[in-house]
């Protein structure tokens, strides 16, 4: 594989980690398609070389006309890096199945089709590179993030099973597992968390993790984003790269824990970030009203 000049198809690229990931790698040497729903968000990618392609990972045709397009244009396809994704809160019982559904066509389903797609190709290279953007949430699980958390269960579980089926092809494939990182995702994961709460069993607790959820990701506490735009580039760019990049504050000692701690323990710690109101400006803890059950 030309480490120089790599041909990559880039998907959730329309913001955030994506869009930046994109100029990153394009300001490196490599030929990017960014894809995603909103071309139009996309457009001032080609400043720097970068060709915008619409897709929805959640429309069968709409990723296969993207794959074409760029192996029309390109004849080949060196790295895929799956970066759409989103994060839906709520308790199992609440979150409705057609949104259970939807998050695991954006952040499973999508993504191994996409797989689907581009394996031929690289297969016939006998060179190529996967980069699938997990998460620590598919090493533990916090409360009220379930389907989130299958969701990237899953990523971890196809991830290892593909890396496996594609050494003797000459195809490498990354996981990324950020842990906390400070962008718009803990916010859209708050909003889904309230709505599905409200006037249920769980409204209280689920109204105190939402505003733990908000108040952690408008802090600087955590990790900005260019440390996974920087794992990302590390895993495009390297003749032999991890397996797995663990990044971000506190990711890897929240999965030594989760590891190391009995179930029920962990359980506890867990359900105490709905019944305690965390002011991340300090290190104080507010008990909320919420009555003590473990």
């Amino acid at each position: 594989m030309n480490k120089n000049k790599q041909v990559i198809l880039l998907t959730g690229a329309s913001s955030g980690i994506g869009y930046d990931t994109a100029v990153a790698l394009a300001k490196q040497g490599h030929k990017v398609y960014a894809a995603a729903r909103r071309v139009e968000r996309m457009e001032p990618l080609r400043e720097w070389g970068v060709v915008p392609i619409q897709m929805d990972v959640t429309d069968e045709a709409s990723m296969r006309q993207g794959v074409q397009t760029l192996l029309d244009r390109e004849g080949r396809i060196d790295v895929l890096i799956n970066n759409a994704g989103y994060g839906y809160f709520g308790a199992v019982e609440n979150v409705p199945m057609e949104d259970a559904r939807n998050q695991l066509e954006v952040n499973i389903f999508g993504l191994a089709r996409l797989c689907q797609l581009v394996l031929p190709t690289m297969r016939e290279q006998h060179s190529g590179r996967i980069v699938n953007i997990a998460s620590v949430a598919g090493k533990s699980v916090i409360y009220y993030g379930g389907w989130y958390h299958v969701s990237k269960y899953a990523v971890e579980a196809l991830s290892d099973a593909l890396r496996i089926e594609m050494q003797p092809f000459g195809i490498d494939v990354v996981i990324i597992e950020p842990g906390a990182i400070k962008t718009n995702w803990g916010i859209i994961a708050a909003d889904h968390l309230e709505e599905t709460s409200k006037g249920t069993a769980y409204a209280e607790t689920g109204a105190v993790m939402a505003q733990n959820l908000r108040g952690m990701y408008e802090s600087s506490s955590i990790s900005d984003p260019s440390v996974v735009r920087k794992a990302i580039c590390r895993a495009v760019n390297a003749r032999r790269p991890r397996t797995r990049y663990r990044i971000g504050r506190l990711s890897s000692t929240m999965v030594f824990f989760h590891w190391l701690l009995p179930t029920r323990w962990w359980d506890g710690i867990v359900r105490l970030m709905g019944k305690t109101k965390v002011d991340v400006r300090g290190t104080s803890l507010v008990r909320s009203t919420c009555p003590p059950s473990w």
